[in-house]
């Protein structure tokens, strides 16, 4: 029997938003697949505390979500994808496969979550930029704005190059050539066992939509 998938979805989002609105929760279905949903801390239907300090575990909500033997393939998007890395780095013998999207250099480089968090909190992303781009995706997800910014509040420490590579089972790493995480070489390289698909002309928003990304993941995992 195939391994069952847990799919962890990005920041703003959720898993229905994230994982069923764009049909690959039923692609996965009709493929035999038994899929693990999870709403990480702040997002969905989880809880939505306005603490940061809330917020500095949130790999152990989605650990829980794991069968309790045997092993599992996993999809991870944005912010999701970094907390599955470190579940994974953590506990390497319990995925078969891992499919991260929307990560790269991101994960290796300190940044100011705050001008974000701010744009979410008042609603006032500027004129353009990255912090209007998640003020609309925020919009649109019914999450709570106060617990959003918490969320990127959150204490975090940035995984190392030695922990990706406990990582030993075969991962497919997805970037969008106008991802603003944009370039993933480093990650890629990080990891024992990894190939990279590139999506041409796919920013990050529009990642877990694309055909692209879809159709490579589910490839990769033998869901097809």
């Amino acid at each position: 029997m195939a391994d069952p998938v847990l799919l962890v979805h990005g920041f703003a989002s959720s898993f229905e938003h994230n994982w069923r609105a764009p049909g690959i929760v039923d692609l996965l279905a009709d493929a035999g697949r038994e899929v693990l949903p999870v709403d990480l801390l702040g997002h969905g239907a989880a809880p939505a505390p306005t603490d940061p300090a809330d917020y500095v575990d949130m790999e152990s909500p989605v650990e829980s979500v794991l069968p309790p033997t045997g092993t599992v393939d996993a999809v991870g998007f944005s912010m999701g994808a970094g907390i599955l890395l470190r579940i994974a780095a953590r506990t390497p013998e319990r995925f078969a496969r891992i499919v991260v999207a929307g990560v790269g250099a991101n994960l290796f480089r300190d940044h100011d979550p705050e001008p974000v968090a701010r744009a979410i909190e008042t609603g006032d992303g500027g004129d353009g930029g990255l912090g209007n781009l998640f003020v609309q995706f925020a919009r649109g997800s019914g999450n709570s704005p106060a617990a959003l910014a918490a969320c990127l509040r959150r204490p975090e420490r940035r995984i190392t190059v030695d922990e990706l590579g406990r990582i030993s089972c075969p991962v497919l790493v997805v970037i969008g050539d106008k991802d603003f995480v944009w370039p993933a070489d480093e990650l890629v390289a990080a990891l024992p066992d990894a190939r990279l698909k590139v999506l041409r002309n796919v920013d990050h928003f529009g990642t877990p939509k694309d055909f692209g990304f879809i159709d490579s993941m589910l490839r990769f995992l033998d869901a097809t």
